[in-house]
Parts: C-alpha cells; sequence; structure tokens
C-alpha cells in the first residue's frame, strides 16, 4: 500500500513538473478540457437558476394569495380539474347533447369569510410616441399586499386612482414614453399619467399597463363598441385569500360549482393521483413526461456528453502522446533506474490526471464567474427573471470529474504506447518501426456498413428515428476507426502535389497517431453540422413550397371591412398611392348586404351575408349534408375506395384559404385587378370590360344556366366529375341571404338557405392560375345591373420595388389618421428563418475544424523539429518552413471535412425519409376518412446545402491553411550538436 501511494505520489510530481516545463502544450491540452466543462457548468448553473421552485412559481402567479378562481366558460356545469388547475374538463358526457357554453359569477362560488381581489386582462390599441402600439391591460390593484411579488416595482409607483396608470419597462422602451408621460388608447379621449414603471418577472418583454379595477378596460371596452370598432376582450380571474389555505376537498367543492380553482397548499402538496377524479374519467393520465420520453432525453443526454469526450479525446490524445514522446529519454531513465512499465504508465496517465484536475478547477471557476457577470444579460436572453442564483456543488463536482476522466481516458492510448518502448530505444530517442492495424479499418468498415444498413431500415420501413440515429452513429464510429487507414489512402495522391503539400501530406500519413484522431475530430464536427444542415435546408425547401403568398412578390393591399369605414377607403386609397411606389392600383369593392354600416363580417342585426352557389352537380358527395341525418359525417355513407377515389374529384379538392379574406372571395373590381395579381390572360380582361365575370374556381360555373339540374348523362359536369373544358360560357350565381336566423335554422336542417339570386355570365380562367385566394370578380357594371348594393373595401397596389421599412413605418403612420382600422399586407415573399442557422453552422464547424487542424498542426510542428531543421540545413528557403506548416493544416482539415461531409448527409437523409413516411401516412388516414380534398400530397424533399458544403469543403481548408502559415515563423532556431 505504502508502495503504490510513493510510486503515483512520484509519477504525479513528475508529470507536474513535466506539465509546467511545457507550458504552451499543456495550456493547449487544458484548454481543450477546460472549455467543455466551462459551458457545461455555465448550462447547468443557467439551468438551475431559471429553474423556479414551487413556491416561487406560486409567488409569481398568486403573490400572497391562497388560490385563483377561474371561470372555465361551461356556464357553471360540475368540472373535474387536474391539481394544478391546468387542464379540465366538464365532469358530465356531453355527446348526446349541446356541450355547455356560457359564464358563471365566480365571486359566488369562493368559500364563506374569503377575501377576494379581481384581476382583469384585455388589450387595445394605445398611443405611443410613434403611433400605435398593441398592449395588454391589466386590471389589478398592484399594491394590494395580496398581490405582492406578482409586479415587480421598478421605478414611481403603482396607481392609486382611476386616472393613473403603470407599465412595464418593456413597454415603456417601445413606446417612447416615460414615468410622468400621458397616455391614450385608440377611440377613447380620456388620458391617464403614467405613474409607474415594472416588469414582469415571467415575461420581461411583455408590454403591459396597469390600471386600478374598472378604471381602463370597461370604459375603453364601451367607447370602442360604441365606435364600431372591437373590444378589449377582458376576462378576469379572481384571487382568493382565506384562513388555514385553498384544501383539495376545497377545490373539488368549488369545482362542483363550475369554478377552476389554482390553489398554493395544493400546489406545494398535491394529492395521490387516486384521489384527482380528472385522472379516471376516461383513464386520463398524467400529462407529464411519459417514462419514454425521459428515457429518450436522458439518452440524448448521454449521446451528446459522450461525443463531446469523444472529441476532446481524440483532440488531447495526440498531444499527451507528443508530449510523451519528447519526454521519453525521462521516461526512459525511469525504466533505466528501475521503473517498470506500469511507473511509465503512471507518469503519463499522471500527466492527464494533473491536467484534467486543473481543466475542472478552470472550467468550473469560470463558468461561475462568467454565468454570475451574465446573469442579466441571460435573463433578458430567456426573457424571464432567475428565481436565484442556484449553485449545485455535486452537480458541479460530477462536472468537474468528468474533466478528470477524459483528462485520464485522453491518456490512456499514449500510457500503454511508450509502456511499451524499451529503455534503449527511449535513451537513444529511436521510435522503431510502427504498423497501422489491420484490425481496426475492417471492424470500422463493418460498423459503417451495418450502420448504414440500420439507418436506411428505420428511414424506409420503422416509424422510430432512434433508428436512423443509432445507425447513423455507428456508421460515424465506423468511419472514425477506419480513419487511420483512409489517411494511408490520401497519401497515395501525394505524387501529384508540389513539394510543400507533398511533404505536408506524407508527414500526415507518416504520423497517423497525431493526424488521425485529429481527422476524426473534424470529421465527427463537421458531419454534425452537416447532418443539421441538410435537415434544415430541406425543411426550408419544404416550408418554402408550402408557404402561400397572400399577393405577388412586392404587392401591396389595403382592406377596410368594418362597420362605417366605406367612407374613409378613398382617402386610404390615395394615402397609400402617394407614398409608396405604386405602378399599378386596383380599386375593390364588396357587396353589400343590409345596412350600408355592416362590416365585411357581417354578424349585427339589419346585416345579412352572401354566398356563391355552387351547382348540385359541382358538389362535392364527400360535403353533402344528409338531410335524413344533418348532424351525421356525410363521408359515412361512402366506403373507404370512395372515398379515396372523391377526394381526386376536382369537386373535392379545397381551393382558396388564403389572401385577403371576403366572404366566398368575391369582389367588384375591373381588369386593373388582373394586372396586380400578374394574371396574364387577354379574354378574362376582355369579359370584364364586356361585363362578364370572372371565375377562378370552375366549382362555382353553372353551364346550364338553370340552376344546376343536370343529371350528368353527357358526361360534361355530371356526378363522374369530368369537365368538357369549355368555359367561356356559363353563370355564376350569387345568393343574397338577408334573413340570418332563417339561414342558420336551414343550415342546421341540411336544407337550402333561402335569399335572393342574382346571376351572372362567366369567364373562367385555366385550372393553374393563382387569384391569391380570389374566386370571383364582378365587374362594376355587372354589379350595377344586378341591382346589387357595394361598398368601398380597398385596394390593391403593385410596385416598382418592395417598399422599405421606412416607407411602411410612415405610411402606417398616416393611416392611424383615419380612425379606422386598415389591414395592410405588404407581400414581402417566403422568408427563411434557417438562412441564420446555417450560417451559424457554418461558422462552428468552420472554429472547429480549424481549431482541430490548428492542433494537429501545432503538435506536427512539436513533433517534426528535428526535420524542418534537417530542411533548413540542406538549404531550403526559409518559406518552406511556413508553406510546409499552411499545407499541414490544410491537408488536415481537407481531410476531415470530406469525410465528415460524406458522414453527416446519411442521418439527415434518414430523418426525411422517416418524415416522408409519417406524412404520408397521415396523408393516407385523411383520404380513409374522406378529408382528402382537404389535404395535399406531403412535400418532404431532400435539400442538400450545397452553399454551406462548398463553405466547408473549400473556404474552411483554405482559411486554416492561410492562418497556419501566417502565425508560423519562418525561421527556426539553429540547430546543435548535443554534448555527450
Amino acid at each position: 500500500m505504502i508502495t503504490w501511494y510513493h510510486s503515483w505520489r512520484a509519477a504525479i510530481r513528475i508529470a507536474r513538473r513535466d506539465a509546467w516545463r511545457s507550458k504552451g502544450r499543456s495550456f493547449l491540452v487544458l484548454a481543450m478540457i477546460a472549455l467543455p466543462i466551462l459551458g457545461v457548468s455555465a448550462a447547468d448553473l443557467t439551468l438551475r437558476s431559471a429553474e423556479l421552485s414551487t413556491e416561487q412559481k406560486l409567488e409569481r402567479s398568486l403573490g400572497a394569495a391562497d388560490a385563483r378562481l377561474t371561470d372555465p366558460g361551461y356556464g357553471g356545469v360540475p368540472v373535474l380539474q387536474t391539481p394544478n388547475g391546468e387542464n379540465y374538463t366538464p365532469a358530465d358526457d356531453f355527446e348526446d347533447k349541446p356541450y355547455p357554453e356560457g359564464s358563471t359569477d365566480v365571486t359566488k362560488a369562493a368559500p364563506q369569510g374569503a377575501k377576494t381581489l379581481k384581476d382583469a386582462t384585455g388589450s387595445a390599441k394605445l398611443r405611443t410616441e410613434h403611433g400605435l402600439l398593441h398592449t395588454e391591460i391589466r386590471e389589478l390593484k398592484a399594491a394590494d399586499p395580496m398581490a405582492k411579488g406578482m409586479l415587480t416595482l421598478v421605478s414611481g409607483r403603482f396607481p392609486a386612482d382611476g386616472t393613473e396608470v403603470a407599465a412595464t419597462t418593456h413597454f415603456l422602451a417601445s413606446s417612447g414614453l416615460q414615468v410622468g408621460s400621458t397616455l391614450r388608447a385608440r377611440g377613447f379621449d380620456r388620458e391617464y399619467t403614467v405613474v409607474g414603471s415594472y416588469e414582469l418577472s415571467d415575461s420581461l418583454k411583455s408590454d403591459q399597463v396597469n390600471a386600478l379595477p374598472g378604471a381602463l378596460l370597461a370604459p375603453l371596452d364601451k367607447a370602442l363598441k360604441a365606435d364600431g370598432l372591437p373590444g378589449t376582450g377582458a376576462e378576469a380571474t379572481y384571487l382568493v385569500s382565506l384562513p388555514g389555505g385553498f384544501t383539495w376537498n376545497m377545490v373539488k367543492e368549488t369545482n362542483t360549482k363550475g369554478v377552476v380553482v389554482h390553489s398554493r397548499v395544493v400546489d406545494l402538496d398535491p394529492p395521490a393521483k387516486s384521489d384527482v377524479p380528472f385522472y379516471q374519467k376516461n383513464n386520463w393520465g398524467d400529462f407529464g413526461m411519459s417514462a419514454s420520453a425521459k428515457a429518450a432525453a436522458l439518452a440524448a443526454i448521454g449521446t451528446v456528453v459522450g461525443l463531446a469526450m469523444l472529441e476532446i479525446c481524440l483532440l488531447a490524445g495526440p498531444a499527451f502522446a507528443v508530449g510523451a514522446r519528447r519526454s521519453r529519454r525521462q521516461l526512459g531513465l525511469v525504466g533505466a533506474n528501475g521503473g517498470e512499465r506500469r511507473h511509465i504508465r503512471a507518469v503519463v496517465l499522471s500527466g492527464g490526471l494533473v491536467i484534467g484536475v486543473a481543466a475542472a478547477v478552470v472550467g468550473t471557476a469560470l463558468g461561475l464567474a462568467l454565468t454570475y457577470a451574465l446573469r442579466p444579460v441571460l435573463e433578458e436572453y430567456i426573457g424571464r427573471r432567475f428565481g436565484h442564483f442556484d449553485i449545485r456543488p455535486l452537480e458541479l463536482l460530477g462536472i468537474g470529474l468528468l474533466a478528470v476522466l477524459t483528462g485520464l481516458l485522453a491518456a490512456i492510448v499514449p500510457a500503454v504506447t511508450s509502456s511499451r518502448q524499451t529503455v534503449l530505444a527511449s535513451l537513444t530517442g529511436r521510435r522503431g518501426v510502427r504498423r497501422s492495424s489491420r484490425v481496426l479499418p475492417v471492424i470500422g468498415l463493418l460498423a459503417t456498413v451495418l450502420g448504414a444498413a440500420i439507418a436506411l431500415y428505420g428511414s424506409v420501413f420503422s416509424d422510430q428515428f432512434a433508428i436512423v440515429a443509432g445507425g447513423s452513429a455507428l456508421a460515424e464510429l465506423g468511419v472514425v476507426a477506419m480513419t487511420p487507414a483512409l489517411v494511408g489512402l490520401f497519401g497515395r495522391t501525394g505524387r501529384l502535389l508540389p513539394l510543400s503539400p507533398r511533404l505536408a501530406l506524407r508527414d500526415a500519413v507518416r504520423n497517423r497517431g497525431r493526424t488521425a484522431p485529429a481527422v476524426a475530430a473534424v470529421l465527427a464536427a463537421v458531419a454534425g453540422t452537416v447532418a443539421v444542415a441538410t435537415y434544415a435546408a430541406s425543411s426550408d425547401a419544404q416550408q418554402r413550397a408550402e408557404y402561400k403568398a397572400q399577393l405577388p412578390y412586392g404587392a401591396v393591399s389595403v382592406i377596410m371591412g368594418e362597420a362605417g369605414s366605406a367612407r374613409d377607403v378613398p382617402a386610404v386609397r390615395s394615402t397609400v398611392q402617394k407614398l409608396l411606389p405604386v405602378e399599378v392600383r386596383a380599386d375593390m369593392d364588396r357587396i353589400s348586404v343590409g345596412s350600408a354600416n355592416c362590416s365585411v363580417w357581417g354578424g349585427s342585426d339589419g346585416c345579412g351575408s352572401y354566398e356563391v352557389v355552387v351547382p348540385p352537380q359541382n358538389r362535392c358527395p364527400l360535403w353533402a349534408t344528409d338531410p335524413a341525418n344533418p348532424d351525421g359525417d356525410p363521408a359515412e355513407r361512402f366506403s373507404k375506395e370512395e372515398r379515396r377515389k372523391l377526394a381526386e374529384d376536382w369537386r373535392c379538392q379545397q381551393s382558396g384559404g388564403r389572401g385577403v379574406y371576403v366572404p366566398d372571395g368575391v369582389v367588384v373590381a375591373d381588369a386593373s385587378l388582373l394586372k396586380v395579381l400578374e394574371i396574364d390572360d387577354p379574354a378574362a380582361a376582355k369579359a370584364l370590360a364586356g361585363g362578364q365575370a370572372v371565375v377562378f374556381d370552375k366549382r362555382y360555373i353553372d353551364k346550364n344556366g338553370d340552376g344546376g339540374n343536370d343529371d350528368g348523362k353527357d358526361g360534361t359536369d355530371g356526378r363522374d366529375g369530368t369537365d368538357d373544358g369549355t368555359d367561356e360560357d356559363g353563370t355564376v350565381r350569387i345568393k343574397l341571404i338577408t334573413d340570418t336566423e332563417a339561414a342558420g335554422k336551414a343550415f342546421d336542417e341540411g336544407r337550402e338557405a333561402p335569399g335572393e339570386i342574382k346571376s351572372f355570365r362567366v369567364h373562367r380562367t385555366a385550372d393553374d392560375v393563382d387569384a391569391y385566394g380570389l374566386s370571383v370578380i364582378v365587374p362594376p357594371a355587372a354589379a350595377k345591373a344586378a341591382g346589387l348594393t357595394t361598398l368601398p373595401l380597398g385596394a390593391y397596389y403593385s410596385t416598382d420595388s418592395l417598399p422599405s421599412t421606412e416607407q411602411r413605418q410612415r405610411l402606417e403612420g398616416e393611416l392611424d389618421k383615419t380612425g379606422s382600422s386598415v389591414m395592410l399586407h405588404i407581400e414581402e415573399g417566403y422568408t427563411s428563418e434557417n438562412s441564420i442557422i446555417l450560417l451559424a453552422l457554418t461558422v462552428f464547424a468552420g472554429l472547429i475544424t480549424i481549431g482541430a487542424a490548428g492542433i494537429a498542426t501545432g503538435l506536427a510542428q512539436a513533433d517534426a523539429e528535428a526535420d524542418l531543421k534537417t530542411l533548413a540545413a540542406v538549404g531550403a528557403p526559409p518559406r518552406v518552413r511556413r508553406t510546409l506548416s499552411g499545407f499541414q493544416c490544410g491537408v488536415v482539415a481537407a481531410m476531415g471535412v470530406l469525410l465528415g461531409s460524406a458522414a453527416g448527409v446519411l442521418p439527415a437523409i434518414g430523418l426525411r425519409l422517416t418524415e416522408r413516411r409519417e406524412q404520408l401516412k397521415w396523408y393516407q388516414e385523411a383520404l380513409d376518412n374522406g378529408w382528402g380534398g382537404l389535404a395535399s400530397d406531403p412535400h418532404v424533399p431532400v435539400v442538400i446545402p450545397w452553399a454551406t458544403l462548398a463553405a466547408l469543403l473549400v473556404a474552411v481548408p483554405v482559411g486554416a491553411a492561410l492562418l497556419a502559415a501566417l502565425v508560423t515563423r519562418s525561421r527556426g532556431a539553429l540547430a546543435r550538436r548535443e554534448t555527450a
């Protein structure tokens, strides 16, 4: 025991002295190990600090109250809830009767003797220094002791009367206002004074204004509705203070009155699941993370940690190997003085232990300091305040032990290699004959083939991505195992290269012990980057294909569909044309049924609606209501095969659903609208000029002109779903519905709604024309001739260039002056959210690649100093040393990037194929259920990010080579003969 202690003590002292003697190499390895420890420890501290305790969560949600009572909107029927009140449902089943709706008086459900405090929220547009800002309004007496902790006062004070408000710091920063400013709401002339600023600890970026109960929401809501504007949509809950707290039995009793409760006592001491009726109903379980999901999350974390340790070992291992070779004379003296192989192994392992311990201490200390210093920045980034600076010593100790373990693992192979050298070879500096392992490449090849097969199986025959991920990881490890052999294959191209790159490549092949790990580390980093970049590029292509533009690129629309806004439309049209680079302007009107003050959405007394009539022969059988069973699913009348076939019928294809909303997509406009929509159809423009309507959806066309009494026997527009293609002749019918109650009753009974029919001769465009959500354009002359009442709706504009941000801000400022709600849209086209991700990934992989290649180059220079001196001695120019270093770095980077790019594409393709199968499965289920016309055949492309690959394959190796050449000295120290 004493011998063991003294031998390791001596080994550690030797390793410490050697590390101090070789400060540059030691610092390099320490930095490699300490940086991940810094990141992991900082992440642990951030996550633990951001993770709130139950008490802290309750303080932010309940303040000092004992509970919060909420009306779930079920009309007062008994409810069941989870202990935290986040999930609830009516206690009874309503399968055969109407689902409960309505409100209940929450205050009557409070227990006897309880104190209540109203907490109401709504939203409105408030006037700021810049214009209007949509803001949340909260009416809560924040100074009440029951609300303590919910709103954190920053400056000033909370409001004391109905003329004062407080605002969040984010609102004040966004609005340009400050404490002492006056505040007004749109549609409300009453002024309020901002007397304080506060923040919401759980939502630092919220725009919120606080007022006393009844001071702002109710009068503002009344004023807005009086002007025909949307109200504030206020909702109220009640904080409750009760001696002894709100127990679970009290919660269940309150549930019987139709009220949901969030109780402090229940949150702190939740009941058993067997005592929660909510979980027993329909066998509903806990909505938390399942055991399988937790296992998957732990497996993912373990995989990431394992790969990080592997990469550090791959980079640090060669450094220990080079250090052992440079200390081989010292190790030889240990053997010459009676030291055994285990003593030599102990010395090298002690080097890993010493640097690992130092890296653990340095990384953990820097992680603590960095997290503490960046705490305000981190809180702003995540958008909420930490509960407290939470330090978990055991977790930090475990993270530090990872550094020690990594250092030991990185030193194992050099320790074994050094112990196998003879004393004579160590003292004379001879390296002996080194042969590459022939077994490892074979194992790597088998692992690569097996992993690729598993990933292929998972992507083609299984829905579990874990199989794809596991196979891809196995294949990547196989490529890592083959790296020494692959480096040797690269060496065969050396005969084609000039002197400096040929020397660099031969040196890399000759010293595979330090080259292969560096290449493998670059491979691992690049493979992950390429995998994520390929998936991101493929997802981006899918989102681009699924993006539905509301207008052609650069086009502008202004719509004013609210009640009474028609009078402001001409001024708004002129304002847009004056402030934007307009090329073509197309004015649009809408059909009005009933009062002239009706909005485009109708809904109020005296306001009717209209619809485009679909002829019976053009109606989709899957959507046709059965009068005998109006509440039943129409698709159930057909078999699965019939539903699949009907889903391909043109009558069942969903159209529209985007663009500017007007009922059934009908607008009154002239041929200029076709120009703005970029519809090149001279016949359509001629039809509009001649008083014919233009229809973009052939389901609306009645070619018989008799209301649709086609029996389908001619095969043109009958039940077989075919079309003869003669689109110039036909009729579109628009039904004006004035009695909305009768229409609703007819709909419930599966009958046609009563109304007046207006018919128009039509011209239909080609099927591939994109009308951006419009279905029918009625020319003004035809609308007037048919006796339709129309109101100005807005306009579409085509522009010479996409309006700038400054132009849009100026326009919105001018539109605000109208006092009406103007829906402004500028079509900017699809904006990729992955461009920043791809750039960040490319930069990340580039830094890792350059770092790994630089480490390999530095080790090569340290290991081949004698060769460089020999080159200088035989007359090689000074630039050879610089160019040799550059090419050494570039060779490592190029090999790693090339192999990593090939290895990284596999998992991304596997994931995309798995997603394609999953979405195709959902699509097939939609076809089986009769929803095929509402869904589209899934488009899940696989896109290779060639720009990212080009940057990795070309720019990164070239950049690494140039950087290494620049930082390398041209001249080295002169070699001297060693004294005997």
